[in-house]
């Protein structure tokens, strides 16, 4: 599949940081405080001569902490990166499907022609256990009680701040997102 058109169809990375609302102040905590290591910057490098698609949407807590990394790793690289809100794009979004669900953020790193070189998301399974862990201790109420809502916004909090915080985390997202470009 040729993913220049997708590609050609996003914004830019300024762009969906410039839309950014609900968690702008955690995205920049974490896009201000990660670095890349010094030991990393020939390898990225070396992978300027790729360019990005993330589905992504600014809502999203996974993308708050995924991509500003993304990011901080495509300016090492010089590499481009074009923004698709997953939303508007379901057609690409359900090739990339995982566990028949839409989750992401989703990272399709294509050479120039437009041929996807390598893959990345939702997360790593380091972020899923931590998930799947906070939310068993949330012992979240059926979708259907009136208690669901407050007790999923505090758990959604919970979350949004050790992604905002822990840079643990980021470190093991960072290492993921590396690998797949090996």
């Amino acid at each position: 599949m040729n993913l220049n058109n997708w590609y050609n169809k996003g914004i830019s990375a300024e762009a969906y940081r410039n839309d950014l609302d609900k968690h702008k102040e955690h995205f920049y905590q974490i896009y201000d405080q990660f670095q890349i290591p010094e030991a990393d910057l020939d390898f990225l490098k070396e992978k300027s001569h790729l360019r990005v698609v993330a589905l992504a949407e600014v809502w999203c807590g996974h993308c708050m902490m995924d991509v500003p990394i993304l990011h901080r790793m495509a300016e090492a690289a010089n590499m481009e990166v074009s923004m698709l809100p997953r939303d508007e794009h379901l057609e690409l979004m359900d090739q990339y499907k995982v566990d028949g669900k839409r989750y992401i953020p989703i990272f399709i790193f294509i050479d120039e022609a437009g041929n996807e070189i390598g893959k990345w998301g939702p997360m790593t399974s380091n972020v899923k256990a931590l998930v799947n862990q906070l939310k068993e201790d949330a012992n979240l109420p059926e979708k259907e009680d009136p208690q669901y809502k407050e007790a999923f916004q505090k758990y959604a909090q919970e979350i949004s701040n050790i992604f905002a915080t822990d840079e643990t985390v980021w470190t093991d997202v960072y290492q993921d997102i590396k690998k797949a470009l090996s």
